[in-house]
C-alpha cells in the first residue's frame, strides 16, 4: 500500500497528556498523505445503577446534584474536543463524541465514514490488564481496515 491510499484518518483520542504521541503521528500521517481527519473521543457508557453504586467504606461515587453524569462528561469532552480540533485544524464536521463501548464504537465509526486508517494509542499492559478491557485488542480484532496502534510509554509521560 502507498502512502497516498489513506484519503481518510481516524484519530481515536482520549484527551490523556500521555497520548501525545498517537496525536503527534495522526498529524505526521495528515501531512504526508494529504488525508482527511476525523477525531473520535468515545465516553464509556455509565449504566443507571452505576450512579448509584457505593464503594463500600469509601462512601457513595461523587456525582452532580441532578445524576446526570454522562451530560457532564459529554460537555466536558466537547470543550476538549474543540480545544484539540482547532490545534490541529479539524472541522468541527469531523470531530465526533459518542457513548458506548469503546472499542466497538471505534470500529462502527470508522467503518461508516470509509476511513481507511485508524490511529490509536496502545499502552501494551501485560497479565490480567492485557486480558480485560483492551480497547485496542478490540479495534484489531474487528476492524475492517488498517490500524495504527502507536504504543504509549507510560514511564515518560
Amino acid at each position: 500500500m502507498q502512502t497516498g491510499d489513506y484519503k481518510h484518518l481516524l484519530l481515536a483520542v482520549d484527551f490523556e497528556r500521555e497520548s501525545a504521541p498517537v496525536v503527534t503521528r495522526a498529524q505526521g500521517l495528515r501531512r504526508l498523505t494529504g488525508a482527511r481527519l476525523t477525531l473520535l473521543h468515545v465516553i464509556e457508557h455509565i449504566p443507571p445503577a452505576m450512579e448509584y453504586m457505593t464503594l463500600g467504606y469509601s462512601g457513595e461515587i461523587a456525582l452532580p446534584e441532578n445524576h446526570e453524569l454522562e451530560a457532564e462528561l459529554m460537555a466536558i469532552a466537547m470543550r476538549q474536543m474543540d480545544v484539540l480540533g482547532e490545534q490541529l485544524d479539524v472541522a468541527t464536521i469531523d470531530r465526533l463524541i459518542r457513548v458506548g463501548s469503546t472499542g466497538h464504537l471505534i470500529d462502527e465509526v470508522a467503518a461508516e465514514l470509509d476511513v481507511d486508517l485508524v490511529v490509536l494509542g496502545s499502552h501494551g499492559r501485560h497479565g490480567l490488564l492485557g486480558i480485560f478491557g483492551s480497547t485496542a485488542r478490540t479495534v484489531l480484532r474487528h476492524s475492517t481496515c488498517d490500524v495504527l496502534c502507536v504504543k504509549i510509554d507510560e514511564k515518560n509521560a
